[in-house]
């Protein structure tokens, strides 16, 4: 297999790649907030129970106004019902998306231990990559995984 890379070139992008290189990562940050959040109260459903918003706020390690006012976006957004007493629910939406997360995490977390990232950093480095990695990059680390 040849590689790719070449540290010594020092050519600019295209004008054109260089914008959608820059909207796909805006794109991502703007939902990265919003996965992270359905993966987690579907977690916290699955471990506990339930998922509340204090329980949320310990997790993700900000205060619950911090999590209140995402929740309200999440429920604009049609990822969450909020039940007054009796916690948080993903819709059928927000379950998609929780699902298409963890799944892209933990493809993202396998390639790096495959590379010989130890355990720890793997997982802590796949949160911040699975929410910019394309389907096609994706489909990638699959084959590796699969060939390796």
């Amino acid at each position: 297999m040849t590689s790719h890379f070449d540290a010594s070139r020092e050519s600019l992008m295209a004008p054109d790649s260089h914008v959608e290189g820059f909207r796909k990562a805006r794109d991502a940050r703007r939902t990265e907030l919003f996965e992270d959040y359905v993966e987690l109260i579907d977690d916290l459903i699955s471990d506990e129970g339930e998922a509340r918003q204090v329980d949320i706020a310990r997790r993700l390690g900000v205060t619950q106004p911090t999590v209140a006012k995402m929740l309200n976006r999440l429920v604009e957004e049609g990822l969450i019902i909020k039940r007054p007493y009796r916690g948080l629910f993903l819709t059928k939406e927000g379950e998609r998306l929780a699902a298409a997360s963890r799944r892209r995490h933990m493809i993202v977390e396998a390639v790096l231990c495959r590379m010989g990232v130890s355990a720890d950093t793997a997982r802590i480095d796949a949160e911040g990559i699975e929410h910019h990695v394309s389907s096609e990059t994706l489909a990638a680390f699959e084959q590796f995984l699969k060939k390796s």
